[in-house]
């Protein structure tokens, strides 16, 4: 070194504060330099105080490079070296500019970049305290790094549980904390957490709205991320990749994710983690055991199978006074016991042994702590805010509280930390999965009765608000993550029925539809043989079920379970009791669902009348029925009493649950399109607008009230003329309800059905005819082909094969709906009558005037005694009979159709003035 030195023209050195410390006997590298001012260029690489810094040092360090991109370090190199210097590129030839490359060698818009200051911690950051312990994985963590920088920008480690997937990726998120300006740690392992985690990062970054909701904030980060670089998003234990469809964060940052699952791979860069190397065991016992042997620690290593979590809660034990030999005589005691017995189930002997090992010891010398740790057994395995176990201190039967210990819980954690049982912090404490179901094994049946109620007591007692309330959804989400993860014991237990049922509906009214039937599937399958199949708990559990069910779409087994439990309700509280009517409303939702409008609309009409004599005209189900059946009155074209009834209705939802209630937005989205169906375009776009922009900031831009909010603002927009901006919203919407609710699903199908419509007013007719014949095969599948749906679709489709000259196809099509609908839905329904005027008009283009003329004139008389002579269809008719009259040789009879229709048109533009 001395030698290269003395013949080196300059000396660059790159100072850190390890390079200072004393053990690295480096005080003679610099001293022999430092005389040499002119030859040495001394620069820092991470912050140094003048305290970090020898005193003839300090003063000829004279650059830092910490905190700086790859081109800034570049440019103060070059700059301490030869002093300023020009661009670091060549000025190409003057012209237009080249296109500028921001992602140079692949590294996904993300380059290294020195460390900056301040700790070396972002200013955005939840990561937990790093673990002091952590040895070994470096070629582990240099794939994840690679992985990252090489353009991939996603990883999944996974492996087996207990292997330290988690322990790697902590490590990884402070290693390079000065790489990123955010990291964000997420618990992953329940999916209906994510939405609420991203909400709250999306307010540390200053792009959420307040009052915004989850989901819509969620969203709202998604987007920010794509614009943005420099950032880390963890994901742990996400061990369901389905469950994340739409909410990997993309753009230049990094997303780190663990996970137990192999099927990550399918999705994104994996590396599969398997047990420690014997190197990496021998490491980590030698740093964690002081004085041990390294025969020792290779005997060691070897009975727990080089797994980190046994080996963790092994060196916990051993530091905390057991001797190294005896710590393996009884591991091999016990996990001969173990095999004896028949072997542990979902998790390696050794690794029993060791947590058994572990709880023993630690007993001895703190039991409140060992009755925590059994307590937390059994609650899932997410954090548990402790502030749960403060609120139920005074009814916990396992655990022995000192009233006066204002320390308590915090003290009694901290032994579970020590012996490696826990992560514990100052609010929250997590015990890893692994661990859980071995202390739940070894619990007698006794124990874990006692332990499974306290349980229910803190459960119960940590249950939130209304779920109807979306604020109250990110504590629900907290929640419902330990009451799923422990469903069957939970729902055992009668204090916690009421808000197990609460949960389900939080996933219905939250738009987690899938969530919400596993949960109520398995409260009603519990119930129905433990308690009956006429027990009101049962009952609401089906209730809920099938609630979700036709949420989904599948709409004939959602019909199933509601009838059941309506006729069950019946029988056994009577017709007007509140239960029993929020089924009624159920079958009649479904029943329109079905396009049995007649049938629906008895069901509303009487549920209604119910409601508002049982339970008053302003009560909250009062006035979902009564949106209800102003739907159904709408669906049917009774436009003038669904316009009286939705207009009530939304008046007394804003009176009795504000503006933003989710229920008075419903109100709201229901009469705008009675406002629409009567041709008043202005104000239904008026309401149609107000309403989307609250669903979207009360409940997120992909929930399905929204998405439905916005599917329909977009038919007005066609309906105004403005055809781009109906296109822009259709296709958005269109995308976001097949991502969210599936391509088959109903709401994706109207969303498909209307974009066809306005991609034919565009003249786009070969796109529009393409999406409509995918809509009219899968509404066929899905709901019938005599569905009014279905029929919607054929009749479109008719009329865009009219478009392209395709005209017997057309004609077959016309007659088939035409038949249908005359059929299903009357002579006189007003989709009757398009249908009608459809096919006249077809019959026109094949030059079949007089059948055409016939129909039409029967259409038009039709419609003016259904619609009025006002209403936009009875007009559109009438122009088309002048002109079909006119080329049949009767323009007298046609000019007087035409003067009879502008004579009114006249009267309407007065009316309005």
């Amino acid at each position: 070194m001395s030698d290269a030195m003395r013949r080196a023209t300059a000396v660059v050195a790159l100072f850190s504060n390890q390079y200072f410390d004393r053990t690295r006997w480096t005080h003679e590298e610099w001293t022999s330099i430092v005389a040499r001012r002119e030859r040495l260029i001394p620069l820092a690489i991470e912050p140094l105080t003048v305290a970090d810094i020898p005193d003839i040092l300090s003063a000829v360090i004279r650059k830092d490079l910490h905190g700086l991109d790859e081109q800034a370090a570049i440019s103060a190199l070059l700059n301490a070296v030869d002093g300023p210097t020009g661009p670091l590129v060549k000025p190409g030839f003057p012209g237009p500019s080249a296109p500028v490359r921001t992602s140079p060698d692949g590294f996904g818009g993300q380059r290294p970049r020195l460390p900056s200051g301040a700790g070396l911690i972002p200013q955005v950051w939840n990561v937990r305290d790093r673990n002091p312990h952590f040895t070994g994985r470096e070629n582990q963590i240099a794939l994840v790094r690679d992985g990252l920088l090489g353009g991939r920008r996603t990883v999944a480690l996974h492996g087996l549980g207990g292997i330290g997937k988690t322990q790697i990726a902590l490590e990884y998120a402070h290693r390079f904390a000065s790489q990123y300006d955010t990291v964000w740690w997420i618990d992953a392992e329940q999916a209906d957490q994510i939405l609420v985690r991203y909400s709250e990062l999306a307010g540390r970054l200053g792009v959420a709205k307040p009052d915004g909701g989850a989901e819509h904030n969620a969203r709202t980060l998604l987007e920010h991320l794509r614009t943005q670089d420099r950032w880390l998003i963890v994901l742990d234990n996400a061990d369901d990749p389905q469950s994340f469809e739409g909410l990997i964060p993309s753009g230049p940052g990094h997303v780190l994710i663990t996970s137990r699952n192999p099927g990550w791979s399918d999705r994104v860069h994996d590396l599969n983690l398997g047990v420690f190397a014997r190197s990496d065991s021998l490491a980590y016992l030698t740093a964690r055991i002081a004085g041990v042997a390294p025969e020792q620690a290779d005997g060691l290593a070897d009975d727990l199978g080089d797994l980190p979590l046994a080996m963790a809660q092994a060196a916990g034990v051993i530091s905390n006074g057991m001797t190294v030999d005896r710590y393996r005589l009884l591991l091999t005691e016990k996990t001969a016991t173990l095999m004896a017995n028949g072997g542990p189930h979902g998790y390696p002997a050794p690794l029993a042994a060791a947590v058994d090992i572990a709880t023993t010891r630690m007993a001895a010398d703190w039991p409140a702590a060992a009755d925590l740790l059994r307590l937390g057994a059994f609650l899932g395995p997410d954090l548990i805010p402790i502030a749960w176990l403060e609120v139920a201190r005074d009814q916990l039967a396992t655990v022995a509280v000192d009233s006066d210990d204002f320390m308590w819980p915090q003290a009694a954690l901290q032994p579970l930390a020590r012996y490696g049982l826990a992560r514990v912090d100052h609010e929250t404490l997590q015990i890893h999965r692994l661990t859980q179901a071995i202390l739940r094994d070894r619990s007698n049946e006794a124990d874990a009765a006692a332990a499974e109620d306290d349980v229910t007591v803190i459960l119960s007692m940590a249950t939130p608000p209304d779920p109807d309330i979306p604020a109250t959804w990110s504590q629900w989400a907290a929640l419902t993550s330990h009451l799923t993860a422990r469903q069957y014991s939970a729902a055992r237990h009668p204090r916690l029925r009421k808000t197990l049922i609460q949960a389900a509906y939080y996933l219905i009214r939250s738009g987690q539809l899938r969530a919400a039937i596993e949960l109520a599937t398995a409260l009603f399958q519990t119930w129905r043989s433990s308690l009956g199949d006429d027990d009101q708990d049962t009952l609401t559990a089906a209730q809920y079920l099938g609630q979700a069910t036709i949420e989904l779409g599948n709409y004939d087994e959602g019909r199933r379970i509601i009838e059941d439990t309506l006729g069950r309700r019946r029988r056994v509280l009577g017709e007007d009791h509140p239960e029993t009517l929020r089924s009624a409303n159920d079958l009649a939702i479904v029943l329109h669902g079905l396009g049995k409008y007649d049938e629906a609309r008895q069901m509303d009409e009487d549920t209604f009348h119910r409601r508002r004599g049982v339970l008053g005209e302003d009560h909250p189900e009062t006035l979902r029925s009564a949106h209800n059946l102003a739907a159904t009155l709408d669906s049917l074209e009774e436009f003038d009493e669904a316009l009286r009834m939705g207009e009530d209705a939304l008046e007394r939802a804003r009176r009795a649950r504000g503006s933003d209630h989710p229920d008075t937005l419903h109100c709201a989205y229901g009469l705008a399109i009675t406002l629409h169906g009567l041709g008043k375009y202005d104000e239904a776009r008026k309401m149609k607008e107000d309403t989307l922009g609250r669903r979207r900031r009360v409940l997120g831009e992909d929930h399905p009230e929204t998405l439905r909010s916005a599917n329909s603002l977009a038919n007005t927009l066609r309906s105004v003329g403005e055809l781009g901006e109906a296109r822009r919203m259709g296709e958005d919407t269109l995308e976001r309800a097949r991502r969210v609710r599936g391509a088959d699903h109903p709401d994706a199908l109207d969303s498909a059905h209307s974009l066809a419509i306005t991609l034919h007013s565009l003249g786009e007719l070969g796109e529009a005819r393409r999406l409509d014949e995918d809509t009219l095969d899968r509404r066929r599948r899905v709901l019938g082909a005599d569905h009014p749906d279905a029929l919607d679709s054929a009749h479109s489709l008719a009329v865009t094969l009219r478009g392209l000259g395709e005209l017997g196809e057309a004609r077959r099509l016309d007659e088939e709906a035409l038949d249908r609908r005359r059929r299903v839905l009357g002579e006189d329904h007003p989709d009757t009558l398009r249908s009608a005027y459809s096919l006249a008009i077809t019959l026109g283009s094949l030059r079949q005037r007089p059948t055409a003329v016939q129909l039409l004139k029967d259409t038009r008389m039709r419609s003016r005694r259904s619609l009025g002579n006002d209403h936009p269809l009875t007009e559109q008719v009438t122009r088309d009979l002048a002109r079909e009259l006119t080329a049949s040789g009767k323009p007298h009879e046609a000019q007087r159709l035409l003067n009879s229709l502008k004579t009114r048109q006249v009267r309407k533009r007065r009316r309005k003035s």
